[in-house]
């Protein structure tokens, strides 16, 4: 059965997209075949990968019209790796987040423990909300990762995503894991950065850096893994590449 992981934190611009698709290419990359759902409707990292819509998508797996293998696609020049897409047609998934899913709110879970059985890893790029579709997602993972920024307003953001999630978790008994915090876009030369990374290991947290490297934009622009990309002959910097390779292979120990 595979693990699942979810990376959310109850705040924007933090990177969860730029994480989960680049673990998830790691993973790939490594030998393992591997899943990446995209559950948030704006289809950030469905648009990132694919450069064609396709004829369906998550929203038409959960609400019956196709069969999963209908929908799941080979991630083009990444081997191992698959996406069950989200491109946003016609806002089926919000929509169905919106109107039905209170109905059926176990719906991703029974999907994933089914998925589990053919892909050895999956991942969910999850929306920052954390509305009936977030919660459905989450409680269908076996552990969850925050990613944040080394700001102020991320820490903010955590101490409420922790809240929520003890709720979320004791409303629906809900086991899944949350113990560790990715730190995106970290800088050592700035000292606010450092600041809020002492902070962060002052929980109970295992915290993890990811350095600001420019690579990763420039490789979502050309629709590439950035372990893979080049731009004028130069790839992610050693420390990026260093980090995400503990990263990778720790959560999945």
């Amino acid at each position: 059965m595979a693990k699942t992981i979810s990376f959310h934190l109850q705040k924007g611009g933090v990177g969860k997209t730029t994480i989960s698709g680049t673990l998830a290419c790691q993973s790939a990359l490594d030998g393992y075949v591997t899943l990446l759902i995209d559950v948030d409707p704006q289809g950030n990292a469905s648009s990132w990968f694919l450069q064609d819509a396709p004829s369906f998508e998550l929203a038409d797996v959960i609400q019956g019209k196709c069969y999963s293998s209908d929908a799941i696609v080979a991630v083009p020049h990444i081997p191992n790796l698959f996406m069950l897409p989200t491109f946003g047609i016609g806002g089926s998934l919000k929509t169905y987040s919106e109107t039905k899913l209170a109905e059926e709110p176990f719906v991703l879970q029974d999907l994933i423990k089914e998925l589990s059985k053919s892909y050895e890893r999956i991942i969910l790029d999850l929306s920052p909300g954390l509305g009936r579709l977030e919660r459905a997602a989450l409680i269908s993972s076996d552990e969850i990762i925050s990613p944040m920024t080394p700001e102020v307003f991320s820490l903010d953001g955590l101490e409420i995503f922790i809240e929520e999630l003890a709720k979320l978790k004791k409303n629906l008994r809900s086991n899944v894991e949350h113990s560790r915090i990715i730190i995106n876009s970290f800088d050592n030369r700035i000292k606010q950065h450092r600041d809020i990374y002492l902070a962060a290991c002052e929980g109970k947290f295992t915290v993890y850096k990811i350095p600001v490297d420019p690579l990763f934009r420039k490789a979502q622009e050309a629709g590439s893994a950035p372990q893979l990309f080049k731009n004028r002959g130069k790839g992610l910097k050693q420390s990026t590449l260093d980090s995400l390779h503990t990263l990778n292979s720790e959560i999945w120990r």
